[in-house]
């Protein structure tokens, strides 16, 4: 019944993405049980190594031989002043202090190479390509193409997609305000681009002629018939999956996703220098007294790395970056295979309880 251009354009049973996840949600055995089930598993890569991209690929094709997705991030240029780099680490201080950590580290490498990225991409000839952050050069596109790779833009606004389709990805995923983790703006400022899904995912099908990718705020067959309805071909869900025991998410960032509800999410620049919606924490709260001006990403993002991780191994969840959309209630612990069955039953049930609808 929910065959669309999608899930023929990836050879998949059903037209559910797993969202690409960074930072270590997404593993091998989540990105594989999706894919096993159905849908379409990714890893979010933008954080790893080229040899680590390369194991995780090999590990997932261990586990399963139907198609799977790689997400990066484009490369950004960030201009800051050693000064502000310098203001920010005393107030990280404090924050360092509390988890007895050396004041004032030297900034780490804030990035990964995109070209040695790209390269194990190419290499390993992977099915699915997606990229948030922006646009990579025609080059990388053409070359992904050449191998068989479908390639997958995310896009905020309607001016964003009709760019990336421009450049010629395959696809859009058209990424509403109420998506977790971080917002995938990329031609102007992420304030100015909190669209809903439902505002969102019509306009951009009415705008572009490739394929749409509904996301944000999406847990259950609810909101795949919805997304059908204003035009999507497919939907993607992340924090649906958080809290399954495929995910590869700390049980304290677990345990906060099956507790908090759908008004305990804020946009915040606090860890990583980029917008990007999670769970309220002690560690935003007290960001909002700063009076300076956060780096950019990446830099913040490696500014703060130690004291998310030091966090996590205290198992301090108001340190970490808990990255959730809007619709954690609906957010349960079972399998990844669990929640696309679920899905696909429940999208069923929509459109039998539709067709009675005037009887």
């Amino acid at each position: 019944m929910f065959q669309t251009e999608i899930t023929r354009m990836l050879d998949i049973r059903h037209p559910i993405l797993q969202a690409p996840m960074a930072g270590g949600p997404t593993t091998p055995d989540l990105a594989a049980a999706v894919s096993n089930a159905g849908g379409l598993g990714s890893i979010g890569a933008g954080y790893l190594a080229p040899d680590r991209i390369r194991d995780t690929i090999r590990e997932i094709r261990q586990r399963t031989d139907r198609p799977f997705g790689i997400n990066l991030f484009v490369p950004e240029q960030p201009c800051t002043s050693e000064a502000t780099i310098a203001e920010m680490n005393d107030f990280l201080n404090s924050f360092r202090v509390e988890l007895g950590i050396a004041s004032n580290p030297s900034t780490p490498k804030s990035a990964e190479s995109f070209e040695d990225q790209i390269r194990i991409l190419l290499e390993e000839s992977v099915p699915v390509v997606s990229f948030t952050f922006g646009m990579p050069s025609e080059d990388v596109i053409q070359a992904l193409k050449a191998r068989g790779t479908t390639v997958l833009g995310t896009a905020t606004t309607v001016e964003e997609a009709q760019a990336l389709e421009a450049a010629g990805v395959h696809a859009i995923v058209a990424q509403g305000s109420e998506s977790g983790g971080h917002r995938g703006t990329f031609l102007k400022d992420a304030a100015d681009a909190l669209i809903g899904t439902m505002a969102l995912v019509p306009q951009v099908v009415e705008h572009v002629s490739v394929p749409v990718v509904a996301a944000g705020g999406i847990m259950d067959g609810r909101g795949l018939i919805a997304s059908l309805a204003l035009g999507a071909s497919a939907i993607q869900m992340g924090t649906a999956f958080l809290a399954s025991p495929e995910s590869g998410a700390h049980p304290a960032y677990k345990q906060k996703i099956m507790s908090s509800t759908e008004d305990c999410t804020e946009v915040t620049y606090a860890y990583s220098g980029k917008a990007a919606r999670g769970i309220r924490t002690k560690f935003m709260e007290e960001f909002r007294n700063y009076q300076g001006a956060i780096p950019p990403y990446p830099i913040q993002n490696a500014m703060t790395r130690d004291i998310r991780q030091t966090a996590a191994q205290a198992n301090l969840p108001e340190y970490m970056s808990l990255w959730a959309g809007q619709g954690l209630r609906l957010a349960d612990d079972r399998s990844a295979a669990s929640i696309i069955d679920r899905t696909i039953e429940q999208a069923n049930d929509v459109v039998g309880m539709i067709s009675t609808l005037g009887k």
